[in-house]
């Protein structure tokens, strides 16, 4: 008999509750394999992609794209045991039910018009190496029989709206024309309902673009839906656009609903954009935060940039002003240990760390996320580069994992790249400090008793006022600005 196992959503890491179901990599009827990837999901911080448990046929979908799931609530049912002795359903007309005498052809998925392989094997003879996915089909499943019904079966048949007259000729079936469409909703065998046929790409584009699978009429081979498909189909259905900034790229925009004036966008609140939003409520009420500045003539910083621009130990890697404020900060909390630390409240302790994770905060389309290098305290400035430059990359591409997010101890953000002096940064949950390092601009300071044409920047630190002093954090923010204005005093701090 065939053995139906559930797989409950799991914690994806640092005990989220909730995640949204955001791709599904398999459908009813794929087979499946331990370990092979199933579904990608959205939680509070990072996507994740999870593995199937189980090796088995995929009967059903419980939770569909888009849908918010609650950690513990089944979200698939795989059977792992298909080849079990459950009867077999009543067969539509044209399909011949498994084990029934009848031509090879009525279990065989029917050649392409033109292709010139009349002897194709049948589906439960494929070699398995295939798209995720869009795998072996093993035999005796809904795919098998929806495979062999797409054909028109050879009898005449009454002429329906929906389907041409069938040729009198006892000739082998053939596929419907690739100009035919399709019906919008998936076709159904005995009483299961069938998934759309696409590969991952078209699938993932089509969910890139909002367009609903099973809305597109499929013009490749068997009725698959194609790229060509989506994309027209997405172009008319176009939403309306906006009635202001209509010509921008607003990615913000791709999950929200246009209202009926075409004047407003509603999305909502959930994954990175929820969390943030928690938890910068929750910092900037629960710790006093306190803001000190500094401008600072980085001229040797930038020297120093262009010097190991040119240097070939640092020819496979970024060289930026943040790299060497990143190196700045490092040594100043190793000179001040004691603003690396945290308020356990429930505990009613102050824990210093007795080793720095230096977060640094990246804008992505999906919202703030501040991944952080683990044990930035013992990189070079080459190892430090590497790790910005990979950390960066990842979070932009959406695929920060939770553990990269979570224990941080002092965080940078970057706010000089958007061409912003400076500004007020507000802590990151369960840090002590915050530097916020503004844009490089060349404007007249008074250098050696004269005015000269210099490179400037601004500094800010927010801090923690429970757990650091006035006095700790002006000298740590001096710190950072004197290697910055002598990045040879790292040598002597190093």
């Amino acid at each position: 008999m065939p053995t139906f196992e559930k797989f409950n959503l799991p914690d994806a890491g640092e005990g989220l509750t909730e995640a949204e179901i955001v791709h599904w990599h398999v459908a009813v009827g794929d087979a499946v394999t331990v370990n092979q990837t199933i579904v990608e999901i959205e939680t509070a911080k990072s996507l994740v992609e999870l593995p199937s448990p189980y090796t088995g046929v995929v009967t059903e979908i419980l939770t569909p794209e888009g849908t918010t799931v609650e950690v513990g609530v089944p979200i698939i049912v795989v059977d792992t045991d298909p080849g079990g002795t459950a009867p077999a359903p009543t067969a539509p007309v044209g399909v011949v039910p498994d084990g029934a005498d009848a031509p090879a052809t009525a279990a065989s998925p029917q050649p392409v018009a033109g292709s010139g392989d009349a002897t194709a094997p049948a589906a439960s003879e494929g070699s398995g190496s295939v798209l995720v996915g869009y795998g072996t089909v093993e035999p005796g499943t809904a795919r098998r029989r929806r495979r062999a019904a797409e054909p028109v079966a050879a009898e005449p048949a009454p002429t329906t709206p929906d389907r041409a007259t069938p040729a009198a000729s006892p000739a082998p079936p053939a596929p419907a024309p690739a100009s035919a469409p399709r019906a919008s909703a998936p076709a159904a065998v005995g009483h299961a309902t069938l998934p759309v046929l696409a590969k991952p790409p078209v699938r993932k584009l089509a969910k890139d673009l909002g367009v609903d699978l099973a809305s597109v009429a499929g013009t490749g081979p068997g009725g698959i839906v194609t790229r060509e498909d989506v994309q027209a189909y997405h172009e008319q259905a176009k939403a309306q656009p906006l009635a202001t900034y209509a010509d921008d790229d607003q990615p913000w925009l791709a999950s929200g609903a246009v209202t009926a004036d075409g004047r407003q966008t509603r999305v909502p609140v959930k994954s990175v954009r929820k969390r943030t939003a928690e938890a910068m409520v929750t910092s900037a009420f629960t710790a006093p935060h306190v803001t000190v500045f500094h401008t600072v003539d980085v001229t040797r910083t930038m020297k120093l940039v262009r010097t190991l621009r040119e240097d070939r130990e640092f020819a496979d890697v970024r060289v930026t002003p943040l790299l060497v404020t990143a190196k700045a900060l490092l040594l100043a909390v190793r000179r001040h240990p004691e603003i690396n630390a945290s308020w356990d409240d429930a505990a009613q302790e102050i824990v210093y760390k007795h080793y720095v994770n230096l977060g640094i905060a990246a804008a992505t389309p999906r919202g703030l996320v501040v991944p952080n290098i683990k044990d930035a305290h013992r990189l070079d400035l080459h190892g430090l580069a590497g790790e910005i430059a990979d950390l960066t990359a990842t979070a932009r591409a959406g695929r920060t994992s939770p553990s990269a997010m979570s224990d941080g101890t002092i965080t940078i953000t970057n706010v000089g790249v958007f061409g912003i002096d400076t500004g007020t940064p507000i802590l990151n949950p369960g840090e002590a400090a915050i530097l916020a390092f503004g844009a490089i601009r060349e404007q007249p300071w008074v250098h050696k008793g004269k005015i000269r044409k210099r490179w400037v920047t601004q500094l800010a630190l927010s801090f923690d006022h429970r757990l650091v002093d006035g006095e700790l954090g002006a000298r740590v923010l001096a710190d950072v600005a004197r290697i910055l204005e002598d990045p040879a005093r790292g040598l002597v701090w190093g």
